[in-house]
């Protein structure tokens, strides 16, 4: 089965580098890191993972995406590395794109663009970020990216990004581009892969919702001239539940990624790895 792993949080206490090593050899098929770059102490928008709306405590202890994928880069050979998610927003295109294309080339063409719009307003607008049209921006940041991955010389002139002709290297690894995977629930998310993404990347869904989401994504694609097969879904944060991945993967998942609990030493985390491989890829 197409099982990944992805860091807890605090994102610190474990190397990035043994646990990545530890989860290829165990077998499973990629490695994870998500960001916030920072919580603001003050904020009125609520945490959509919880019933409270409550933003955890943890939500401020992330580490940055690309240095710990680095790490694992440089300790793995075959396991895929992913971003689950970077705040696009929050970030600008042309630093972005050499990020992506380093890391990519670095790696082998291992990297997955896992990408988000982002749910914190404050973060979102302490970044420079339009948070009420976050997803526009989001689309023009990844349209500029493209032309920085696949020309010599690209320029760009749009709402939120504007830059001349100008030259970025390395280019990435993989042709034309390390794929592109949209994160989250939002209304029109389905429609915006086939549009201008390679996979989607839910989190909070069930095996009959996945299911409905892939028939919709297989029938838009198609309406687009587009291979549905050629479309990704990757299903994020789920428990070690040998039955439920299962249940994922038949109901159209191309892989399912599993977050294991904090721990504070390398052992720790190896120990458990190798318990949720015996569960879930045996």
């Amino acid at each position: 089965m197409n099982v990944g792993v992805s860091i807890p949080l605090p994102a610190y206490l474990v190397d990035p580098g043994l646990m990545a090593k530890k989860a290829e050899e165990l077998g499973f098929d990629s490695f994870w890191c998500a960001e916030h770059p920072f919580m603001p102490v003050k904020t009125t928008s609520r945490f959509p993972g919880s019933a409270d709306g409550v933003i955890p405590e943890t939500y401020a202890h992330f580490v940055d995406p690309f240095v710990a994928l680095a790490r694992a880069s440089g300790t793995t050979s075959r396991i895929k590395l992913g971003t689950g998610i970077v705040l696009v927003p929050e970030r600008h295109p042309l630093l972005l794109a050499k990020e992506v294309a380093t890391l990519d080339l670095f790696s082998g063409g291992r990297f997955l663009f896992g990408i988000g719009a982002g749910w914190l307003r404050e973060e979102t607008e302490i970044m420079g970020g339009d948070f009420d049209h976050r997803w526009t921006q989001t689309r023009e940041s990844v349209l500029a990216m493209k032309q920085l991955w696949t020309k010599s010389e690209a320029s760009f002139e749009g709402r939120y990004y504007r830059f001349p002709a100008v030259k970025s290297n390395p280019k990435p690894a993989q042709k034309p581009h390390p794929p592109v995977l949209l994160g989250g629930a939002a209304k029109n998310v389905l429609q915006r892969v086939v549009a201008w993404g390679d996979g989607w990347l839910p989190n909070r869904i069930t095996p009959d919702e996945l299911r409905q989401a892939r028939a919709t994504l297989d029938r838009l694609a198609k309406d687009a001239g587009r291979d549905p097969s050629k479309i990704t879904i990757t299903v994020h944060g789920q428990p070690p539940d040998r039955e439920l991945i299962k249940r994922l993967l038949d109901a159209g998942a191309t892989r399912v990624l599993v977050r294991p609990n904090a721990v504070k030493t390398d052992a720790e985390m190896a120990e458990q790895l190798t318990r949720i491989a015996e569960t879930v890829l045996r």
